[in-house]
């Protein structure tokens, strides 16, 4: 392949992914019943190019996000917020995105993009090494896992068709289709047996949605506050939704109304906000905003 053919490619590849430059700022979070606060930001990355898709493990202070290397190809790196240690856990001819833990916490499993198109889902073992293969039949774009053999996955559609949501079970390979036209916001409902999604119904009309694999159902939670489709779950059941330049917040168990997560310091760092994340235990909030 010539190298002007490549630059047009990779550019198209880019903007599948949304891959603008990027940086991940790391917030202390407080929250109380009714006033969610942010704080201490702290720049993570500081790092030119794309760093995004930030994913806490569960049990140690570490973020792992996807970030550029210099020949333009996404590693998995990974942070410790206790010893402010930046290390790689892949350095591959692959792109690798959307680093996620499994529930067993022995590997961390990602999107592999080849270079031939295929969009993988695969897993590393969490302290280094091979890859294993999940699934090499579907371009995944996300994914989330409902236990330790069921996923639920993002599948970009084909040839102008829409972008759908699938639910796996890996030991029979039993493939559902539940919804078309989703967002790219995929995450397990805090204290259920679900996972949540963003369903944009018309163009107009998006709504945050959850799905219980046992008793094969789809309800709404919520409309979303806006044509943002970035969300994640604090462990106590709130939603956190980017707006923009903004996070807002709401307890589906208690109202549906929106309300701003206060910022105590660091407002001027929030633009163009895309992907959030919260720790386990609730007391840090990663943030992607716009480099």
């Amino acid at each position: 392949m010539g190298k002007s053919m490549f630059v047009v490619c990779f550019l198209i590849t880019c903007k599948s992914f949304g891959q603008a430059a990027s940086e991940i700022f790391l917030f202390d979070l407080s929250i109380l019943k009714e006033s969610i606060t942010i704080s201490n930001p702290k720049n993570i990355t500081n790092h030119e190019g794309y760093d995004n898709q930030p994913s806490f493990h569960t049990d140690l202070p570490i973020i792992y996000y996807a970030s550029f290397n210099d020949e333009g190809r996404s590693d998995i790196k990974y942070y410790n917020y206790k010893t402010g240690e930046t290390k790689s856990l892949t350095n591959t001819l692959e792109r690798e995105y959307s680093p996620t833990l499994t529930l067993d916490k022995q590997f961390i499993s990602c999107i592999i993009q080849r270079d031939n198109g295929a969009q993988d889902l695969g897993k590393y073992p969490i302290e280094g090494g091979e890859p294993l293969n999940i699934i090499d039949n579907m371009i995944v774009g996300y994914h989330v896992w409902a236990d330790n053999s069921h996923l639920a996955l993002f599948i970009l559609g084909k040839e102008n068709k829409p972008n759908t949501l699938h639910y796996l079970r890996l030991p029979t390979k039993a493939d559902t289709i539940l919804a078309e036209n989703i967002g790219r916001s995929l995450h397990k409902v805090p204290n259920e047996n679900a996972f949540s999604f963003v369903h944009k119904v018309t163009e107009s009309k998006w709504f945050i949605k959850k799905y219980d694999p046992r008793k094969s159902v789809i309800s709404v939670i919520t409309a979303t506050p806006s044509g943002e489709e970035d969300m994640c779950w604090s462990p106590d059941g709130k939603i956190f939704f980017s707006d923009g330049n903004k996070i807002v917040w709401m307890d589906p168990k208690k109202s549906r109304t929106w309300k701003d997560v206060q910022v105590s310091s660091g407002a001027e760092l929030l633009k163009d906000i895309t992907r959030i994340a919260i720790s386990s235990d609730g007391k840090k909030l990663a943030v992607v905003v716009a480099e």
